[in-house]
């Protein structure tokens, strides 16, 4: 098997560089898209365990992503025309979005990890804001689902309606009486010792009786770093599931939605517990708000879905692009030019 991607080295093709260091993979309207563009993506993304098995899997992941960037193109131009933009403020508020799970130190790595620096990772974000404002302008906005589909969708999915046992959405705000070097709150808060736990969980509890916001209170001041990002949101919980604890099963099924938890002391610490949601045992029918809501979201993604990538085709079309890597690939393969 020919390994294609180490070939495209000897190609006299690849040697586009119109400045020292940055070869040419694709242009957009003569807009250059870097070696170094697709390169760092890639490396970032098989950091996460997606490496490819072989010199061929690594040419197509790299001409999948170059494609993406195309499209990333073609929608960022077309949004300058549109008038589009991005500002600093924007920018600032979703690049400490992504800060917020980590330290500095750790999100430090988190960027060298993928090759990008303040700079590069501010402009991948502007680009992100931009392309997601174009496509609720030009897609999102026009999308409707009417109750006619909704019902349509019911019919033919009710059995997936069917819930098999009651499930409980659970939130939750966790002290640890301990140091953890884990620890994700947005105060970077961490209480050390039992003592200051035990002060910290009661001043807290008395916050959410006052009426302070149960997820912003778990953002800043939660010890578990699996939830402290989502507002403390533990997600739907089966009630089979809580039978390993019964102190957490009898707190829980005591609650009215809504409604939170005295402080509850485990092995683990001090929790204070938000039922945000209950799904009953038993068939639920259309006339649920809920399934209504869970319907119509579903077809409307399936929607912008299929009219985003129609949308991106039909910019694509009126736009010049030159995929130089796809067309290296092809050379290396030994197929003649005029194949096809």
């Amino acid at each position: 098997m020919l390994a294609l991607f180490g070939a495209l080295a000897l190609l006299p093709g690849c040697a586009r560089k119109p400045t020292p260091g940055h070869e040419v993979w694709a242009e957009v309207d003569g807009q250059p898209i870097y070696r170094e563009q697709v390169e760092r993506l890639y490396h970032g993304r098989t950091a996460q365990g997606a490496e490819a098995a072989s010199p061929e899997e690594a040419a197509s992941f790299k001409l999948n992503i170059l494609n993406e960037l195309i499209n990333n193109q073609i929608l960022v131009t077309h949004a300058s025309h549109s008038r589009i933009t991005a500002s600093e403020a924007e920018i600032d508020t979703k690049v400490a979005e992504l800060r917020s799970p980590y330290s500095k130190d750790e999100f430090q790595k988190k960027l060298q990890e993928q090759g990008l620096d303040s700079d590069a990772l501010r402009s991948q974000v502007r680009e992100g804001i931009i392309i997601t404002k174009l496509i609720n302008k030009e897609i999102v906005s026009h999308i409707s689902v009417t109750d006619a589909e909704i019902a349509a969708y019911y019919e033919k999915n009710k059995a997936n309606f069917a819930v098999a046992e009651t499930t409980y959405h659970i939130a939750q705000v966790q002290v640890t009486p301990g140091s953890d070097a884990e620890v994700r709150n947005l105060k970077n808060d961490d209480a050390k010792t039992p003592a200051t736990a035990e002060r910290k969980i009661q001043a807290l509890y008395a916050r959410l009786l006052s009426g302070e916001d149960f997820a912003t209170v778990a953002q800043e001041y939660s010890e578990d770093p699996r939830t402290a990002a989502g507002g403390g949101d533990m997600g739907f919980i089966p009630a089979s599931a809580l039978n390993s604890s019964p102190q957490l099963k009898q707190m829980v099924t005591s609650l009215k939605v809504g409604q939170i938890s005295p402080i509850i002391r485990s092995g683990g610490g001090f929790h204070i517990i938000k039922l945000l949601g209950m799904e009953e045992a038993g068939q639920h029918t259309l006339t649920d708000l809920r399934v209504q809501g869970a319907i119509r979201q579903t077809l409307r993604n399936e929607k912008e879905q299929l009219l985003k990538a129609a949308y991106i085709e039909m910019l694509r079309n009126r736009a010049k692009v030159a995929n130089h890597l796809a067309e290296d690939i092809v050379k290396a393969g030994g197929i003649p030019p005029s194949a096809g």
